[in-house]
């Protein structure tokens, strides 16, 4: 993000004056989290658009990934794990590139009883997953790390601590490609969360031309699913070491995606 010059001014005794609570923006509505920069909105025909579009986009969905066929899910073990472990929560990672195929994963963990809420933009891009997450019995927390970090932190936390796992994909939204962000391991640090890293592979799809070369493997596509081992950030571990852990993440995901391409190849 561009940060621009401005003058500093020192405030008098209006300026220190607490907003009463009118005047208070209410963050509880995605409409408040939107970026200002953005002209798009939930206007009454996109509504629509999403309403009449959103029963057909899931069936697609739901299609295309049935024919799917899984060759192996490395690290079957460490989810059951997972799975089975219900007095702590988690904090799934994966990389944006990945989404289809690892909310897969996530979804099906969901309905094997795995407490997952998903962060997803705030912008109108991001209504569509928002409402097919909710559909699985996911919860939702919408916000953007550049606007309101400080309020999706703090939903973050209290979502943790009703025992729910947060899911996120680290190198969003803006990337660079592959480079694991310290907003999850910072969460993580908060929440007492252990981070999983998650990765996938397809033999067969079609890579979309932005900057995360989105995937989308193509029908009867083989694929490999991944899941790492659990990496902890003690609650007490001080701010000049968290850079270590945010390493590590990013190099296991990344092994875990060659793992899995290697498995394909053989």
């Amino acid at each position: 993000m561009q940060s621009k010059d401005v003058a500093i001014s020192h405030p008098g005794p209006a300026d220190m004056a607490m907003p009463d609570k009118e005047s208070r923006a209410d963050y509880s509505d995605v409409e408040a989290r939107r970026s200002a920069r953005s002209r798009r909105s939930m206007s009454v025909g996109r509504r629509l658009y999403y309403f009449l579009g959103l029963p057909l986009l899931r069936a697609v969905f739901a299609l295309l990934t049935s024919t799917y066929r899984v060759q192996k899910v490395i690290g079957a073990e460490v989810a059951d794990k997972i799975l089975a472990d219900r007095d702590t929560v988690y904090a799934p990672c994966y990389w944006h590139q990945h989404h289809i195929l690892c909310s897969r994963l996530m979804r099906d963990w969901i309905r094997r009883g795995f407490k997952a809420c998903f962060l997803i933009s705030a912008s109108v891009d991001g209504e569509v997953p928002a409402r097919i997450a909710r559909s699985w019995g996911a919860e939702v927390i919408r916000g953007s790390a550049n606007q309101t970090g400080a309020l999706v932190l703090r939903d973050m936390q209290q979502m943790m601590k009703r025992g729910v796992s947060i899911v996120t994909t680290a190198d969003g939204p803006n990337g660079p490609q592959h480079e694991f962000k310290l907003g999850a391991v910072l969460m993580a640090r908060i929440g007492g969360a252990p981070m999983v890293p998650l990765a996938c592979a397809a033999d067969r799809a079609w890579y979309l031309d932005r900057w995360d070369a989105f995937m989308i493997p193509k029908p009867f596509a083989r694929v490999v699913l991944a899941v790492g081992e659990p990496i902890e950030v003690p609650r007490n571990t001080p701010m000049d070491k968290i850079e270590d852990y945010r390493m590590q993440m990013q190099y296991a995901t990344n092994a875990l995606l060659a793992e899995s391409k290697q498995l394909l190849a053989a």
